[in-house]
């Protein structure tokens, strides 16, 4: 399990820092005692948490594109840093269909990129490559994907993240088969949490409909998704990234996601949210002819669990709820850089 103490006056680099899971993770690592260098676009959104949080004047935030590897690589070449946890990504299914070279641009050969300063290097000895529960060949069935099951995606967001899982795979086999740098993968579900204001996600779509007094309109009430708070993955990504650091025999490929029991369809989830948010919210079906979506997806994490002892802390009830607990502070304007570290102390319960 994890010990956050692991991080303190650590070097770590997080790509995608000034995105909804980045900010999060850096967070979290603040009140670690990290020293944490962020490598990401702007900030996705206005708003961002990003910036609520005032991130950007309490670590060492540079504005860079993962594409640019001359770029990245001075950053590197500056900070040498131990640890790297490569979150940077073109994130959302719909957008891929939209701009799919931009797509494989950010997520494939961002993924070369990263590993190209680490294989140059010397100084990093632990990376992770966080991915997605996409990146499976998705044939629907009634079973959760194991890490051993064929990668590929179908939409160029999935795909693209299959394509960067490989990338890290032969990485791995052909320039660290030493274990000087210590290689790991996460496949996350679905996270949702307070401060995410992105489109097309169905939490910022409830959020904005609750705050409008409207109905939420969900797309596809029925597909099942594995829906988790965003602190579980990243609890993970630490925890991974800490342990083969110190044990390189548990560096691997991972899912990270809820409970069977937290396998819930996405209309079931916004129930949820109604009920957390009360004053008579409610949602409403919109079935739109849109393109291919997947309408089940499960993980098994027996792996994880087994290799680290690791479980789940809150359910999906509880993650709905932490997050309308978020945002009302927000709209109710309390410091949301206090509220953020509230929110991680009852979590990692420091």
């Amino acid at each position: 399990m994890l010990d956050l103490t692991f991080y303190k006056g650590k070097k770590v680099l997080v790509t995608g820092h000034t995105g909804f899971k980045g900010t999060w993770l850096c967070n979290i690592l603040l009140l670690a005692g990290a020293d944490i260098t962020g490598y990401s676009l702007e900030p996705p959104t206005n708003p961002s948490m990003f910036e609520i949080t005032g991130l950007g004047g309490r670590m060492n935030s540079v504005i860079g594109d993962i594409r640019d590897f001359e770029n990245l690589k001075n950053v590197f070449d500056e900070i040498q840093p131990e640890i790297v946890l490569h979150l940077a990504a073109q994130p959302i299914v719909l957008e891929s269909y939209n701009n799919p070279k931009y797509t494989y641009e950010t997520n494939v050969m961002g993924t070369v990129n990263i590993l190209e300063c680490i294989r140059t290097g010397n100084s990093v000895k632990s990376f992770l490559n966080v991915t997605t529960d996409k990146v499976y060949k998705n044939d629907e069935t009634i079973w959760g994907f194991r890490e051993n099951e064929p990668l590929d995606g179908f939409d160029p967001y999935s795909n693209s993240k299959s394509c960067s899982e490989l990338v890290t795979h032969s990485y791995k086999s052909s320039f660290f088969a030493d274990n000087r740098v210590r290689i790991s993968t996460a496949r996350a579900g679905n996270v949702i949490g307070g401060g995410d204001f992105a489109a097309n996600r169905i939490i910022p779509d409830c959020v904005r409909a609750a705050i409008k007094g409207e109905d939420i309109k969900v797309r596809n009430p029925n597909s099942i998704r594995p829906y988790q708070h965003v602190l579980e993955p990243l609890y993970v990504y630490l925890m991974i990234a800490a342990a083969q650091y110190e044990d390189a025999s548990v560096a691997d490929w991972y899912n990270v996601g809820p409970n069977e029991s937290d396998c819930l369809t996405t209309g079931e989830l916004a129930g949820c949210f109604c009920d957390a948010w009360g004053g008579g919210q409610s949602f409403v079906a919109e079935h739109k002819d849109g393109p291919h979506e997947a309408n089940f997806l499960k993980l098994d994490c027996s792996k994880v669990k087994s290799v680290f002892g690791w479980k789940p802390r809150w359910t999906a009830r509880q993650a709905v709820e932490k997050a309308v607990e978020w945002t009302k502070a927000y709209v109710g304007n309390e410091d949301m850089t206090i509220y953020t570290a509230k929110q991680i102390k009852e979590f990692f319960n420091i």
